[in-house]
């Protein structure tokens, strides 16, 4: 199938592009190219959207998500594939499904999902394989985690967490007994390994870097809290250059003085905004499930009966107008923490609008609301009160003509 979008505002992490065509094809990005030729005929098969006055960015990324629209991914992990299928209303169009503390069957259950691959005919956000956050937590920061189901790092029982299994990303407390071992195990077959739900001092958390711990899971919560004269984990990912943090933007679980804090001290490309959705996102408040324990939901949190966080309900569009309200940073820098930055975390194809990247899109109106999403260059959400305009009219580049100078 062969998409063009034309006459947006192309949002890309190094510049934006006014007044510009994307041209898409095989699920690719093929050309992008200033919307100065009219009048030329495109190829009869290309469905052409008029994206005058609508920005349009790499497709958004989560890793950490929990569920969504009534399901949880640890209760149930069967509904990976339904909660997928409705999450590019929210603008994800890739996303890690999160499985919390739990049994090593159900693990083993949301690994056979990810590996049968989706139902015939199905469309949707892609799930790029699983992040396992637990079960080898700190019980003292054990959050809305069961704490019977906690045990510490063991190689043999995460012998298979790599890619080809289905495993991307894995949360664990660096400080306990095995840790470092399993870090570097999980490093050397290809997994990112983050440190979250943890009492690591901070000389502690310099020895989890140095075994391969390169990433840390929602910034300040569930971990130690920043202090002078023992920074913490949360500290020393603060200071770690190579460090990527994962970032609540809620307004909820991080004060919006401390994402101001982290902006500065980590930038764009060192920030992934998560939403650390649970089965709530997108539904009404009422009780909802995260893992097997219930959650109450209200109109802006989500909490266990004892008033623990048990992650968020705010979508992803939300937590961009929040961090750009938090820090004063531009829509283009806050775009890079839902794409280029968790792409390049992951070594993804993803997170930018240049030739030959995967044509996952993101299309916003200037309030930031999603209007579209497309995902392997195929249209998987349009907003139905929107004004895009859609055609299969003759009026634009051959084919041979999108190949020549001038493309990003």
């Amino acid at each position: 199938m062969r998409l063009l979008i034309k006459r947006a505002t192309l949002y890309t992490p190094e510049r934006v592009l006014r007044d510009y065509d994307l041209f898409v094809e095989d699920g690719l990005i093929a050309a992008v190219h200033a919307s100065t030729a009219w009048g030329v005929e495109a190829a009869p098969d290309t469905l052409v959207v008029d994206a005058a006055g609508l920005i349009v960015t790499p497709g958004w990324i989560d890793l950490q998500l929990n569920g969504g629209f009534g399901n949880d991914f640890t209760d149930n992990p069967n509904c990976v594939w339904e909660v997928a299928a409705q999450l590019p209303r929210f603008g994800v169009t890739a996303f890690l499904p999160t499985i919390i503390t739990s049994p090593p069957e159900k693990i083993e259950l949301a690994l056979e999902v990810i590996q049968r691959g989706p139902p015939p005919g199905w469309k949707g956000a892609i799930p790029l394989g699983l992040h396992l956050e637990g079960p080898f937590l700190n019980p003292n920061k054990k959050g809305a985690h069961n704490a019977a189901h906690l045990r510490l790092p063991d190689i043999e029982m995460a012998r298979n967490w790599v890619p080809e299994s289905g495993v991307r990303l894995v949360t664990l407390a660096p400080e306990l007994p095995g840790a470092f071992e399993l870090v570097q195990y999980l490093r050397r077959h290809g997994v990112i390994v983050g440190a979250g739900h943890s009492m690591a001092t901070y000389n502690e958390a310099l020895v989890a870097f140095e075994a391969g711990v390169i990433y840390g899971t929602h910034l300040f919560n569930a971990m130690p809290p920043l202090a002078h004269r023992e920074p913490g984990l949360a500290g020393a990912l603060l200071v770690n250059p190579e460090a990527t943090v994962g970032l609540i933007a809620d307004g909820i679980h991080t004060h919006p003085a401390m994402v101001a804090m982290a902006w500065s001290c980590k930038g764009s490309d060192r920030i992934t905004l998560v939403t650390d959705g649970m089965a709530a996102l997108g539904m009404p408040p009422g009780q909802y499930r995260l893992g097997d324990v219930e959650v109450i939901v209200g109109h802006n949190s989500a909490r266990l009966a004892d008033g623990t966080l048990a992650g968020s309900i705010a979508t992803p569009d939300i937590a961009l107008r929040n961090i750009q309200r938090f820090t004063g940073c531009s829509l283009r820098d806050a775009l890079e923490t839902l794409t280029s930055t968790p792409a390049s975390l992951l070594g993804l194809n993803k997170g930018r609008i240049g030739v030959g990247y995967d044509a996952d899109l993101t299309v916003i109106n200037r309030s930031g609301e999603v209007v579209m999403t497309v995902v392997g260059g195929e249209i998987v959400y349009q907003r139905l009160d929107n004004s895009v305009e859609w055609s299969n009219e003759q009026h634009f580049h051959k084919q041979r003509e999108w190949d020549e100078g001038g493309w990003i």
